[in-house]
């Protein structure tokens, strides 16, 4: 049985992630200043294709986010709220477990427990089971 403690460091070993897939892409697109701006550029300009490489990342756009993993195999996916803010929920939480090179599972029930501790200082619900990097 998997400890609420591992959840936490999930919870925050994703946001680390995000944070560098996020310095990644601006490295590799400077016009970049938020990971929504990907959208913008396949759906609006078509300056990018919707799945391809930036930088040492492979990127997938779906629906309202993009999949990203990096050359280690590590998988970060992430939807955008209509401002273009960064949400993410449990399932995704769980990709970014299952993907690191010492895979990680667990229930559902412990990432949110996880998540609902780092509130309100780190992360924050912005509809129910979706949460946001706090700004």
């Amino acid at each position: 049985m998997e400890r609420v403690g591992d959840a936490r460091g999930l919870v925050l070993g994703y946001v680390d992630a995000l944070n560098t897939v996020h310095a990644a892409i601006r490295a590799a697109i400077p016009s970049i200043e938020r990971l929504a701006d990907v959208l913008g550029l396949v759906r609006s300009h078509r300056i990018i294709n919707r799945s391809g490489r930036v930088g040492t990342y492979s990127y997938s756009v779906h629906g309202a986010g993009c999949r990203f993993v990096s050359d280690d195999g590590i998988e970060v996916d992430v939807d955008f709220a209509p401002d273009g803010s960064e949400i993410f929920d449990l399932w995704r939480l769980r990709w970014y477990g299952l993907s690191l090179p010492e895979p990680l599972d667990v229930t559902d029930q412990h990432p949110r427990t996880a998540v609902r501790s780092l509130q309100p200082l780190s992360l924050t619900e912005v509809r129910p089971g979706w949460f946001s990097v706090a700004g």
